[in-house]
């Protein structure tokens, strides 16, 4: 089952569940077990997703609207609470006018230029897209103004798409290149020309952006299933979902969520309007194994770094292939975004995704605050200016 499938189901069981009692321990009463980190902020409302620091240090967060209630789908936190960013209105879901607001928000990144970049799924709850719905917005951190706003054409981002994480090199091209992650019905990766507007889809059905057939990980010590209430069992199927860029900008990590599995892929290739999907698959590099993630990070020293979803954790890929343990405890329930900041913190989300309702027979598992941490590192972010 993909992700807007499983999510669809959320619609109807989250209301009817929220007073269900958790099995699980509080957050606030969980401990580290592994590595120093921080909690900055608590959310006791809508659970978030992305989050992304600018080089002043201002903190913005996004809630994807899967079902709670959620007033603004972007924030920026002010004194530890989220106001709504760049104002209430823009922030209100309106399906009648599509490209003048948003929708449901799922990833929020702070470039090399200092804007914040806006990605809007352009579809709530999961339930399909529809032209002016799915796009990435700019907003001048200076003047907290929209200045750009790229809608992407349904033959780029279909119906049953989902655009999910985004990177930019802004060296790439007359006003820079993004890259975003499909982790929809399309699995792929989206290149857009930041100069000209114009998208492309590179790597769609590729065996490195699909989900593993049959993945079965271990979360909270249960097998991990899509488990409706009196129906069987299936398997999460969720692709091409985490993406990084490397230091120099020659290479795009990302991986699917459904898997333990991490690829890299030419940036030139997938820049390159006129080569074929051939031409940009033979740039592909398998790099083995991988904990399972949800997002992906980078530094600018080369290392990559991602969230444990089965050991409630956070690893450091070094550029020899090697892994780290940066952190690991009860309360880092799915990592699910990572941001390198100037402060030279890792900052991330987590957000108990695996104990929505449609995992467990309809019972809303999750038990608030859910949480923004960070820990220190001897790096700064990928600045491709």
């Amino acid at each position: 089952m993909n992700r807007r499938t499983f999510l669809t189901a959320t619609t109807a069981s989250l209301a009817a569940t929220q007073l269900a009692a958790p099995a699980y321990a509080s957050a606030s009463a969980s401990a580290s077990t592994a590595g120093h980190y921080e909690v900055v902020a608590r959310f006791w409302d809508a659970m978030p997703t992305g989050v992304t620091v600018s080089r002043r240090g201002r903190i913005f967060v996004n809630f994807p609207r899967w079902g709670d209630d959620v007033p603004f789908t972007v924030a920026e936190l002010r004194r530890g609470k989220p106001v709504a960013y760049p104002n209430a209105e823009v922030n209100r879901q309106d399906a009648s006018d599509l490209a003048g607001h948003l929708q449901s928000v799922q990833s929020v990144v702070v470039d090399g230029a200092d804007r914040l970049w806006i990605l809007d799924t352009g579809s709530p709850l999961f339930a399909g897209s529809s032209y002016g719905g799915p796009k990435l917005v700019a907003v001048d951190l200076r003047t907290n103004r929209i200045v750009r706003k790229i809608l992407f054409p349904p033959e780029v981002v279909p119906a049953n798409s989902y655009p999910n994480d985004v990177r930019f090199d802004l060296r790439r091209g007359a006003q820079g290149t993004a890259f975003i992650t499909d982790s929809g019905g399309s699995n792929g990766i989206i290149v857009v020309d930041l100069a000209t507007g114009r998208s492309w889809r590179r790597l769609t059905g590729h065996p490195s952006t699909l989900p593993d057939k049959q993945f079965l990980p271990i979360i909270d010590g249960q097998p991990f299933m899509v488990r409706p209430a009196g129906g069987e069992p299936t398997y999460y199927e969720t692709g091409s979902d985490g993406i990084a860029l490397s230091a120099d900008g020659t290479r795009l990590y990302y991986c699917p969520l459904s898997s333990r599995r991490l690829h890299s892929v030419s940036t030139d290739a997938l820049a390159d309007p006129h080569a074929t999907d051939a031409e940009v698959a033979a740039t592909v590099e398998n790099l083995g194994f991988k904990p399972m993630a949800d997002g992906l990070e980078s530094d600018d020293k080369g290392r990559l770094y991602g969230g444990d979803l089965e050991h409630n954790a956070i690893w450091r890929r070094n550029p020899n292939g090697t892994y780290r343990t940066l952190a690991q405890g009860t309360d880092l329930n799915w990592i699910d975004t990572l941001s390198v900041a100037s402060d030279r913190h890792l900052y991330a989300t987590a957000n108990q995704l695996d104990r929505l309702a449609p995992f467990h027979e309809g019972k809303d598992l999750r038990r608030k605050p859910y949480l923004l941490v960070r820990l220190p590192i001897d790096a700064g972010p990928v600045r491709l200016v």
